[in-house]
């Protein structure tokens, strides 16, 4: 069956990622040629693809009040990545005070429990949230890149793909789309990313972003800003690849083996749960692949003009690899579970269907 499409949306929606619910009687009129409403209702699937089955697509709520793959349907992914990703990465402030300072100064920092008793020690329970405000701002921009960008290159790589090549290949669909996402939210988040780490394990340099900013700065010039861009590209984009690709198929797997029921059928917190579970997972992959990177990002941000040959150096590859790792999988599962959970919460509340859920039936030939 050729595409059918409204010419106003033929390049905004992908029919083989997204439809509604069908009955039996509507797919018969589909095929047909012969849809029984407007192909702009809210209801209304978009036409199918030939050869692609039913089972990949996503269903969208029967009354959404965004239309899928608009400017508002990209604005507000935008906005459910500001709020998962900002308001989770200042819960964890502590959590990652204490990893920060494991890695730059591993002598006094020796373990999670002494790097809370340490820091409690000197500068008390207000210590703890040392550097939340460009942890907040920055995370937020880097979660608006991340999850708006992502979603536009998902439907871009598959519309360039096909609907056969971009079912078959999904995960390849998964990982171009999210590695070219977190290569622009990098950019927004690594000027607030070097003061943060600055501020945090460097007692008097400066008490937050306000007076950290202009300090910086000052130091190291505005390119200094910059400095650790390279590795926290090396920590982000594989952190991120591994955080989409295995989320989108864990929560495949979960809905096509775990629950008895299709997901358009389950409730509403049932799919965020199965979000947070497979964010969880998700996030202790991510963990252990961006780690070594992760070290190398607090190195380079701690001291002036550090090379990434000296953090070799000085911490060894099995250090890069495993200094203040059991904390950072702690922290990065549930910081990962906690992020598709709000994100898909949001979704919800504007009337989107959640993330995830669809395998490609075989292609036809």
């Amino acid at each position: 069956m050729a595409f059918r499409e409204n010419p106003s949306r033929q390049s905004l929606i992908p029919s083989f990622l997204y439809s509604s619910s069908l009955t039996p009687n509507r797919m018969a009129n589909l095929d047909m040629g012969n849809p029984s409403g407007p192909l702009d209702s809210p209801a209304t699937p978009p036409p199918l693809a030939a050869g692609i089955g039913q089972n990949f697509m996503i269903p969208a709520p029967k009354e959404s009040r965004i239309k899928m793959f608009s400017p508002a349907y990209y604005a507000a992914c935008t906005a459910g990545g500001i709020l998962s990703c900002g308001l989770t990465h200042m819960a964890v402030t502590p959590l990652d005070l204490v990893k920060c300072n494991m890695q730059i100064d591993p002598a006094k920092y020796k373990s999670i429990s002494s790097g809370f008793t340490v820091l409690l020690k000197e500068q008390g329970v207000k210590g703890f949230f040392r550097g939340w405000v460009p942890t907040l701002l920055g995370y937020s921009a880097q979660g608006a890149c991340k999850f708006g960008f992502y979603e536009f290159f998902k439907k871009y790589y598959s519309d360039i793909a096909g609907p056969e090549n971009a079912a078959k290949y999904k995960t390849f669909i998964y990982l171009a789309g999210s590695a070219s996402a977190e290569f622009i939210a990098d950019v927004a988040l690594c000027p607030f990313e070097a003061v943060k780490v600055r501020v945090q394990t460097q007692p008097g340099f400066a008490r937050g972003l306000a007076d950290g900013f202009p300090k910086f700065v000052r130091a190291e010039g505005s390119s200094g800003l910059y400095k650790g861009i390279v590795p926290l590209w090396g920590r982000q984009i594989p952190y991120t690849m591994m955080k989409f690709a295995t989320f989108e198929n864990i929560v495949e797997a979960i809905y096509k083996y775990a629950i008895p029921s299709p997901k358009e059928q389950c409730s509403k917190s049932l799919q965020l749960g199965v979000s947070f579970a497979g964010g969880y997972i998700a996030g202790v992959f991510c963990a252990i692949v961006s780690h070594p990177a992760d070290n190398l990002v607090s190195f380079l941000n701690n001291a002036k003009g550090a090379t990434i040959g000296d953090a070799v150096n000085k911490l060894g590859l099995m250090g890069l690899c495993t200094r203040g790792l059991p904390l950072r999988i702690v922290m990065i599962g549930t910081l990962t579970g906690a992020q598709w959970g709000i994100y898909d919460a949001f979704k919800i509340f504007v009337g989107l269907p959640t993330t995830g859920g669809g395998s490609p039936a075989p292609a036809k030939k």
